[in-house]
């Protein structure tokens, strides 16, 4: 029996499974029927502590009691502090606060081609970057791009971790080189170090900027607090989303010290963005993901990847910390369902990858119960 509440009051953007959750708490979740699932998807890298993580649950109520919203023609505590926070982590930063990836990535072209006055970003096939106009002209996928073009801003693409091409893509027209750390939506693909140390000299011999795009693989997702910190190549911008405030709507622009401002007011806004609410819980996330979380998710993001190969049908694992994609012998949407059917929530990230990405916070024993799971799905 379908535990979906139907209504057919909502634009069919979503092909949405037939479950609909009730409540969530840590790696679990719980349907209207009163079933539990186990969450190795995190509501696609979102959910980065957990459902109803104590210490951003506790933030996020002691705001709602205080203050919801001014605009941003004022200042806020929690927006101030939690651009103190990143600024810290990131080594000095500028923030914009938005209210999601897409928004984000809008946010870091304008800022570029400000403060370059060129027309083009140059991004890289397979890469995704948001569905809004803007950030899907950067998207790297044709079938996502087809039906809405053309799309501004002008693109050019480069192939992940292939420096000549890259090279041949930057001119004096470019602006910005838009770049995932670790690619999510085409499929879970690193860049190389050496790729990306390549991107930051060619950016810097052209005069363009280079754009880290961590929405997915930011805030402790790889086992690092920004994955670009593994390869020590620092960028000049890098956008944050999904993971920040562990589930409420948030974004985030930082733009390094010693980067141009770019933008004046009037340039770019937000009426939500740095909301108090969501800027507490983000709080609450950056002083929450320490050393010992980020161990831990290298430590548990090797389990998984390990006994991930070691599962029938599985050809090849890549990705980095609790980010992972496992290369099947076979379509990964059957997969996926077969998985909830039998009460566990992973993902697909192309055709044939199945993608994993579970709250930070996962245990040993649920990996090892996941993994479980997997084995009798694809046995």
């Amino acid at each position: 029996m379908s535990n979906t509440l139907v209504s057919t009051q909502l634009l069919p953007a979503y092909a949405r499974y037939d479950v609909t959750f009730a409540s969530g708490q840590g790696t679990w979740l719980t349907d209207v029927d009163g079933r539990r699932y186990l969450d190795l998807l995190g509501g696609i890298a979102v959910v980065s502590l957990g459902h109803c993580h104590p210490v951003p649950l506790a933030a996020a109520r002691r705001q709602l009691d205080s203050l919801w919203h001014t605009s941003n023609l004022y200042s806020t505590e929690p927006m101030l502090r939690l651009a103190d926070l990143l600024s810290a982590r990131f080594g000095g930063a500028r923030s914009f606060f938005c209210n999601s990836g897409t928004e984000a990535v809008e946010a870091g072209l304008k800022w570029a081609r400000k403060v370059t006055g060129r027309p083009v970003a140059v991004a890289l096939e397979g890469s995704f970057h948001g569905r809004t106009h803007g950030a899907l002209a950067v998207t790297g996928q044709p079938g996502k791009r087809a039906a809405w073009e053309p799309l501004a801003p002008a693109a050019r693409f480069a192939k992940l971790n292939d420096v000549e091409s890259l090279a041949a893509a930057v001119g004096p027209d470019t602006a910005v080189i838009l770049i995932e750390p670790v690619q999510g939506e085409g499929g879970i693909h690193p860049a190389s170090a050496e790729f990306l140390a390549a991107a930051r000299v060619i950016a810097d011999e052209h005069g363009a900027l280079l754009l880290f795009d961590e929405v997915q693989c930011g805030v402790g997702r790889t086992g690092s607090f920004f994955a670009w910190e593994q390869s020590g190549v620092a960028p000049d911008a890098l956008t944050l989303a999904k993971g920040l405030a562990n589930g409420l709507p948030i974004g985030a622009l930082l733009v390094a010290d010693g980067a141009a401002d770019g933008f004046e007011p009037g340039d770019h806004g937000s009426t939500f963005g740095g909301n108090p609410v969501a800027a507490a819980a983000a709080c609450a996330v950056v002083e929450t993901v320490d050393d010992a979380l980020l161990a831990s998710v290298q430590r548990l993001g090797e389990k998984l990847s390990t006994g991930l190969a070691g599962l029938p049908g599985v050809l090849g694992v890549r990705g980095r910390g609790l980010m992972l994609g496992a290369e099947l012998d076979r379509p990964a949407g059957p997969v996926v369902a077969a998985c909830l059917a039998a009460g566990l929530l992973v993902g697909s990230a192309g055709e044939t990858v199945l993608r994993l990405t579970p709250p930070l916070t996962i245990s040993e024993d649920e990996v090892e119960l996941g993994l479980a799971l997997l084995e009798e799905v694809l046995t």
